[in-house]
């Protein structure tokens, strides 16, 4: 029998827990890089026209379009931990009924968001510090963009299903098949019509219509696993997502408000300084996509197994997923340093921005370590019902870990300093992170095994 036509088997409960986390990993790392290598690519082929400016707009548009990201890659967390669990209770009806309602959740969601950018975007624009061209350029990229937010956020709730439900192989063809899309039409938008910065953001509106097609065949046609979306399931499922899916949110954004507050922090330094800080934005996704990946691939690992109640394997998920991040990311961050300064004449660097860019290479790629455990971390709250602990921690960082480091950098040293003292940050909430998790697992355990019926 092929994997399409047993859509409810609970695949993570048996077999090497690494594997497993490999094999999600890589797999989801491969969808999620996909959506990161995009904008890689949009940066690249924009700073072939050789403008500061366009460069700079990117590096602040680019923080708006991660917000939508991240909130329907938060909403996406609930559904596939819902999924997970259910699956692993062996209750597929429910699983079933709770994709298609967080399904709905993540679009309404995204359509909120994207009309407070419609209403708002030149006064969030300047919060970040955008000014003059730059400022016309983000705007005229977002505006072009915005029509695409509801299709990828609907994609993306189809993908973390999918992984719910242990196909992660059609999670991956999600994202994929919308960055091929943009590969070839972005070249074709921005040089072969002249539409410049306008022909970027049009190609990834259309690539994430693709991804909602991709997206909506895999999971409703495939595996038949989403049903029609009604007010009535929403509101019997809601309290479930919320209590899973606020957390995430909230956790979610507290990437966008660091990056958010970095530019605006990057921004009195000049164009080259956020130019540069465009460049790094994009490379760190790209170089350490598959930690970023962490998150969304152990989680069903944890789930189906806390749903079991098997704590053996909860353990030896935490501990192979730290375990992979921390060797993954030595050896990229090996890599990059020997590349630093191809990545900057690759994008036409200014001598200043070619500085702060060998710089990150140099000392700070590394600190990605700390960042994989604490999103493992928050696989585990996530999937254990303590969500909230990963607002806390995520939030943490980007507050706590995030501003008295950056302003004592940026006081004393300039951008280095910024990118200094974030990873700093970063290094003490991932430590604490992963205590966390490890002591939620110490706790949880007690109390179900006394639930288990004699």
């Amino acid at each position: 029998m092929t994997d399409a036509a047993k859509p409810y088997q609970a695949k993570f409960l048996q077999g090497s827990i690494m594997r497993h986390i490999v094999v999600m990993t890589l797999t989801g790392a491969v969808g999620l890089m996909a959506v990161f290598l995009v904008d890689l690519a949009d940066l690249y082929f924009l700073s072939q026209l050789h403008n500061t400016n366009i460069t700079a707009a990117i590096g602040f548009a680019g923080t708006v379009a991660f917000a939508n990201l991240s909130l329907s890659i938060g909403t996406g967390i609930a559904a596939a931990a819902l999924v997970a669990r259910n699956m692993g209770m062996r209750n597929p009806v429910r699983a079933k009924e709770f994709a298609t309602s967080a399904w709905l959740f993540t679009v309404l969601v995204s359509a909120g968001y994207t009309i407070i950018v419609a209403l708002f975007l030149p006064q969030i624009l300047s919060l970040f510090g955008a000014t003059g061209e730059a400022l016309h350029q983000a705007e005229i990229f977002v505006w072009t963009l915005t029509p695409g937010f509801i299709f990828l956020a609907a994609a993306l709730s189809c993908s973390f299903s999918l992984r719910g439900i242990g196909d992660a192989q059609r999670a991956m063809y999600i994202t994929l098949t919308a960055a091929v899309a943009t590969l070839i039409l972005d070249p074709i938008f921005i040089f072969n019509f002249g539409w410049g910065i306008q022909g970027a953001a049009a190609a990834n509106a259309i690539a994430d219509f693709i991804a909602f097609l991709v997206g909506m065949y895999g999971l409703v046609i495939v595996r038949k696993f989403l049903g029609r979306p009604t007010w009535a399931g929403l509101k019997r499922d809601f309290p479930d997502i919320w209590a899973i899916a606020l957390p995430a949110v909230l956790t979610q954004l507290a990437t966008p408000f660091t990056v958010a507050y970095t530019t605006a922090v990057v921004a009195p330094f000049g164009n080259d300084a956020v130019s540069a800080s465009a460049i790094i934005g994009r490379l760190v996704p790209v170089a350490f996509g598959i930690i970023f990946s962490l998150s969304g691939s152990v989680g069903p690992v944890i789930g189906q197994n806390f749903g079991a109640k098997n704590f053996d394997r909860v353990r030896q998920a935490l501990r192979d997923g730290m375990a992979f991040s921390a060797i993954y990311t030595i050896i990229v961050s090996l890599i990059i340093f020997a590349l630093r300064h191809n990545i900057a004449n690759v994008f036409s660097a200014s001598p200043r921005a070619t500085e702060l860019v060998v710089f990150f290479a140099t000392y700070v790629g590394v600190s990605w370590a700390f960042a994989g455990a604490q999103f493992v971390g928050a696989a585990a709250f996530n999937n254990l019902g303590r969500p909230g602990l990963s607002t806390w921690f995520n939030w943490g960082k980007a507050t706590l870990g995030t501003i008295p480091f950056a302003w004592v950098g940026a006081r004393y040293w300039g951008p280095e300093g910024i990118m200094l003292g974030t990873a700093i940050g970063a290094v003490l909430f991932g430590i604490a992170s992963a205590w966390a998790a490890y002591r939620v697992v110490a706790t949880l355990e007690p109390k179900a095994v006394n639930l288990t019926p004699q």
